[in-house]
């Protein structure tokens, strides 16, 4: 058994693209059951974001797994086999394990140390919990990138190693006539990046901010935090008509700002040359692309803040994560390896007992006119023999294991000594990774 990774993210795949695997809640729990539901497959978790989903299995076989996984992605999106495929990528075992815990620190985001990814490994592996498709395997996995993630930001600075993605699409804004001092900023959401787009409008001095959200609710405490203004969800097109920069940040899965109620914020602004501007942070898209034709508007969305990000200077502390990283897959790796090999060390030494224990037994049948001293001590001496024979092979297996060919000298081991297969599952279902009963 094996961790598998397919999935498809900013780095792989055009915005476009990754808007049609995009999923919801119910999407990501229907996926989440159909991947287990899969013959080779025994343990799923999807880490679903605005800019990747990611379906991490415990998998029984390599090629079986990744064509199943691969498929229910393809069907997810909707679109040709081949103009999925070649935007999908896939991680096996050591680098899946190496993958996730780049996510979890950061290091794979769009924007480099952010750090709402480590909430949404949370939050992926407590789904996946409560719909019952975690195992002790995943698990496991997950607990471990969830503990490296906070490490490298406890440890770092890796929070500011790039901008936030508000503070780089605020700055495209102004660097197309945005003047943020003098603008009336209108905030669709109130989930955490409508937050941060709320908050990094107001220290930048926004003259006004009104938020609009489905939920009035939070678009109330929302607005009460930056000292702006909420909004009824059915006066969203009143307010982009009297808006001057528009930040839109929803987890709708269709397009809340249409070219209609854009063209009629157009036509409604002075003639000061200045352009309309929307930022859309979500994914799917928000602001329906057509938009972007009209004269005087300009659309900033996650590939262009993405752009504005790849030209920014990788910090010490950046470094430093990465040394982390690095360093925490190779004691996984290796525990892992040894908790494999546990079993066959389990299984010899137990072999080991049961033939002192046999022998032991007949010696005394024989020499029954010896002393209880004198057979404790023979029984003693025979065990200590035993130990000390079987010590090195099982130091160096444990040694071995952390090696490319561990598992390999594993099985050579239980082959040599005809070790009882039946005994080294029991004990594989017994002890669990990292344990050592020897």
């Amino acid at each position: 058994m094996s961790v598998l990774v397919v999935g498809v993210s900013h780095r792989t795949a055009p915005v476009s693209t990754l808007e049609r695997v995009a999923l919801d809640e119910d999407g990501v729990v229907k996926l989440l059951h159909r991947a287990v539901e899969t013959p080779h497959v025994t343990e799923s978790v999807v880490v679903s974001t605005c800019n990747r989903v990611e379906v991490y299995v415990e998998a029984e076989r390599f090629h079986g797994s990744v064509e199943d996984v691969s498929a229910l992605l393809v069907e997810q999106a909707g679109l040709a086999r081949d103009d999925v495929l070649r935007h999908l990528y896939v991680h096996y075992d050591d680098a899946a394990i190496a993958h996730l815990f780049s996510v979890a620190a950061g290091l794979d985001s769009m924007v480099v140390g952010e750090s709402q990814v480590l909430g949404q490994v949370r939050n992926a592996l407590q789904r996946s919990q409560d719909q019952g498709t975690v195992g002790a395997a995943l698990n496991l996995l997950f607990q471990q990138a969830l503990r490296i993630g906070k490490r490298g930001h406890a440890e770092t600075g890796i929070d500011q190693v790039g901008p936030s993605v508000v503070s780089a699409a605020v700055e495209r804004a102004e660097r197309l006539g945005v003047d943020l001092a003098r603008s009336r900023v209108v905030v669709v959401g109130a989930g955490a990046m409508a937050a941060l787009s709320a908050t990094t409008c107001l220290r930048g001095g926004a003259r006004d901010i009104v938020v609009i959200n489905r939920t009035p609710e939070r678009a109330r405490r929302l607005a009460e935090a930056v000292g702006g203004r909420s909004a009824a969800w059915g006066d969203l097109g009143d307010e982009l008509a009297h808006s001057d920069l528009v930040f839109s940040c929803t987890g709708a899965m269709r397009v809340v700002v249409d070219a209609t109620q854009v063209a009629r914020g157009v036509a409604l602004r002075p003639a000061d040359g200045a352009p309309y501007v929307l930022v859309d942070l979500a994914l799917p898209r928000d602001v329906a692309e057509e938009a972007a034709e009209l004269p005087g508007v300009a659309i900033i969305g996650l590939a262009e803040v993405a752009e504005s990000l790849a030209g920014e200077q990788i910090a010490t502390d950046l470094r430093e994560v990465r040394r982390i990283v690095a360093s925490e897959v190779a004691a996984f790796v290796s525990a892992r390896n040894a908790a494999r090999v546990t079993p066959t060390v389990v299984a010899l030494r137990s072999m080991a007992t049961e033939v002192v224990e046999s022998e032991l037994d007949r010696f005394r049948s024989r020499r029954p006119e010896l002393s209880d001293d004198l057979a404790a001590d023979v029984a003693q001496t025979v065990r200590r023999v035993a130990d000390k024979l079987l010590h090195a092979p099982t130091v160096r297996i444990k040694e071995l294991a952390g090696q490319p060919d561990g598992i390999t000298y594993a099985d050579a081991l239980a082959e040599l000594f005809a070790l009882d297969p039946s005994a080294v599952d029991a004990v594989t279902r017994v002890v669990p990774p990292g344990g050592d009963d020897t």
